[in-house]
């Protein structure tokens, strides 16, 4: 599929809502896997019968199971993307599709089995859920096993749990947005997703409910050669704001395995939504995933993607600007190492009048590392008095990394304008050379630098996150000197 081509169909969205490092272990912190057997599980290559297997194992209505064997046709139909890094490496026939690691969902730590109550608290996700957030939710390979929220969050209306849990009890609303902003048909990737969802957020914020602590979901691999499909919708009604976090990591295993997830997000009239990926997925995953926002009148939607780990990521978080005033906006930054891929980009389609976007996208490259910003602006007809800001900054470590900018923007709107600029460096010898006389050592000078560089991501985090990207970028840099 073409990545510049206008691949998702305007009218019939807003018609249907509107009517409803190096690769070696221990430069990795999170590289551990956990022996674990599953509750149930799949086997064997992609076909009907193991997608019937799966909806069966996990109860779901008709409707589910009907859509799931859509999408199969759809994945098996369509062909590999004809852009960007190559994939062929994907074996689809050797790839587990569904691993339910226990029975239930839990609502307790202490109910949780041991082995991955451990993996968790290895990560910090306990510490992080009393300290920072308003509700916390943590999957393991294909299932949600633990979902809570706050209990004043839950008498405001707020719905915070896995989008399994959300079909049984929510099924209207579910149905309402489900695939609506990104259909199976979108990419094969989509496809493949649509056919093999599981797990993933939903989340519900009623209208005038602003959620003053952020929601988080954390996404551990553990089975090797497995694929991860999470699938998270999230709908902020009139006059709500939410921010919602999501972490990634995985073991590091000889054999690849693949993560594809869907994000979907609807920001009604006036409401806000803040979007945060911090993805440290090891080397051995090909992450390809479809994000996309529909914005309303006054509605403003942010992504904050951070991409560190991975073998190839392809990821390109978007916003359909429809409403009067909507605002889209993303602040990436990518960093490529050794052996590493990072494809990110955005898309921004400008429809409802005075419309605003930016986007400030930011890599480093390394080690022979693959950084590339793949854009597309686009200004509809209908568009009026709308502006667009483009800002593309690359940091090149050393001269076997590359870089590449790949941008198209399409001006049609009316009294509209698009603004892009590309700028590619090296460290500074005088940056390093002013910190080094000020007795700091030089691979952390190095370190300090390239923190500056990104900062104006970094800002955006909470707290918590931005000491841990932080810390991430500084074992990143570990052997980037001399």
């Amino acid at each position: 599929m073409d990545f510049l081509k206008f691949d998702f169909r305007e009218k019939k969205i807003t018609k249907i809502l509107r009517k409803s490092r190096n690769n070696k272990s221990n430069d990795y912190e999170f590289g551990f896997s956990v022996s674990h057997k599953p509750f149930a599980k799949t086997s064997g290559k992609i076909s009907e019968k193991i997608v019937r297997e799966m909806s069966k194992i996990k109860d779901e209505p008709s409707w589910v199971l009907e859509f799931r064997l859509k999408s199969l046709e759809v994945f098996n139909s369509m062909p590999m993307p004809n852009f960007g890094p190559n994939l062929s490496e994907i074996d689809f026939e050797k790839i587990n599709y569904y691993i339910k690691p226990t029975d239930k969902n839990f609502n307790s730590w202490d109910e949780v089995p041991k082995e991955i109550k451990e993996t968790f608290e290895k990560i910090g996700v306990p510490e992080h859920e009393r300290k920072f957030f308003a509700g916390v939710e943590a999957q393991f390979d294909s299932e949600v096993v633990y979902s809570k929220a706050k209990e004043y969050l839950e008498k405001l209306g707020v719905i915070f749990l896995s989008i399994d849990e959300a079909i049984k009890k929510f099924p209207e609303i579910v149905k309402r947005y489900f695939a609506k902003i990104v259909f199976p048909e979108d990419n094969k990737f989509s496809a493949l997703n649509s056919t093999f969802f599981s797990g993933g957020s939903f989340v519900y914020i009623p209208k005038n409910v602003k959620v003053d602590l952020p929601l988080q979901a954390y996404f551990r691999i553990n089975s090797k050669s497995f694929g991860q499909f999470e699938r998270t919708l999230i709908i902020a009604e009139e006059n709500s704001s939410v921010s919602y976090l999501e972490g990634c990591t995985a073991p590091i295993y000889k054999k690849d395995s693949l993560h594809s997830a869907v994000v979907e997000v609807v920001v009604e009239k006036n409401a806000s939504v803040q979007y945060t990926t911090i993805q440290n997925w090891s080397k051995n995953v090909f992450n390809l995933v479809t994000k996309r926002a529909l914005v309303f009148e006054n509605g403003k939607m942010e992504w904050v993607d951070g991409n560190l780990g991975s073998k190839i990521t392809m990821k390109y978080p978007s916003c359909i600007l429809q409403g009067k005033n909507s605002h889209g906006e993303i602040i990436s930054i990518s960093l490529a190492g050794d052996g590493q891929i990072q494809d990110t980009g955005t898309k921004m389609i400008h429809i409802g009048e005075n419309s605003t976007s930016r986007v400030i996208a930011k890599s480093i490259c390394k080690d022979g590392g693959i950084a590339n910003y793949r854009g597309k602006i686009d200004m509809k007809m209908r568009t009026k008095n709308s502006k667009s800001s483009v800002s593309c900054d690359a940091l090149i470590l050393d001269e076997k990394s590359k870089t590449s900018t790949f941008p198209k923007n399409i001006q049609n709107g009316e009294n509209s304008t698009i603004e892009h600029e590309a700028r590619i460096s090296k460290i500074s010898e005088e940056k390093l050379f002013y910190l080094q006389s000020r007795g700091i050592p030089q691979e952390k000078s190095f370190s300090i630098v390239v923190q500056g560089f990104l900062a104006p991501m970094i800002k955006n985090l909470p707290i918590d996150y931005a000491v841990e990207l932080k810390k991430l970028i500084d074992l990143e840099m570990v052997g980037s000197v001399g």
